[in-house]
Order: structure tokens, then C-alpha cells, then sequence
């Protein structure tokens, strides 16, 4: 089976060797997407919720260059460098996702890329 490689500008350019995402048949994969402002590439300032959503943001605008929906994701990986923060990351999701929800990892980390303080993957299953 044959790799697409998706890219948008509508997202952060790839900040080292990889891609925003790669579709292998009905199946994208997503790679991480912290809070950068896709117009700059500089990191938004504000605290994990304001970050959460320009990722959110982020992997929205990447989904869609795949040809997807949010609704269509089927797994997400979340990072922060403090759980302490989990009750306003789960808020800042809900205002992207719905029930049913998508199956997701929390991960608390020591350090993220630029000195984010929260990074995004995910899995997309188009129809």
C-alpha cells in the first residue's frame, strides 16, 4: 500500500525530517502538533489552555487537508509537562470532540519541543 503525504499551510511547517501527517489507505497518521502559530512558526504565548487549542487548531487544519474531520479521529496522544493540568486540557477537548469520544493516552513529559507545554498526535480512520 502506498504513503500520501499530507501537508497544509493552514498548520506549523515540520520543524525537523518528518511530516504533518501520512495517509496509508483509509488510515492518517498524525505527527505531533505543539502550539505554533502556522503563520510564524513561533510558539503561542498564553497558558495550556490557550496552547491546547492553537494544537487543537493545528491538528484540525491538518485533518482536514487529509480529507477528515476531527469526529473522524480514532485516537489521540496527549502531552503535558504537568499533569496538574489535566482537568483544563479535558475542557479545552471537549470543545473539539464529542461523544462518542476518541480513545486517548495522557502522557506527562519532562520537556516538549520549544518549550511548549502541550503537543498533540493522533490517528484519523476516514470513511
Amino acid at each position: 500500500m502506498s504513503r500520501h503525504i499530507i501537508h497544509t499551510d493552514l498548520a506549523p511547517a515540520a520543524i525537523g525530517p518528518y511530516s504533518q501527517a501520512v495517509r496509508v489507505g483509509d488510515t492518517v497518521y498524525f505527527s505531533g502538533q505543539i502550539p505554533l502559530d502556522p503563520a510564524t512558526g513561533n510558539l503561542v504565548e498564553g497558558d495550556i489552555s490557550v496552547q491546547a487549542r492553537r494544537a487543537f487548531d493545528n491538528l484540525k487544519a491538518v485533518a482536514e487537508a487529509a480529507g477528515g474531520s476531527l469526529e473522524q479521529i480514532a485516537r489521540l496522544g496527549l502531552y503535558l509537562t504537568d499533569l496538574a493540568q489535566f482537568g483544563a486540557v479535558n475542557a479545552v477537548m471537549q470543545e473539539y470532540f464529542h461523544a462518542p469520544f476518541p480513545t486517548r493516552s495522557t502522557v506527562e513529559v519532562s520537556a516538549l519541543p520549544k518549550a511548549a507545554v502541550f503537543e498533540v498526535d493522533a490517528v484519523m480512520v476516514l470513511d
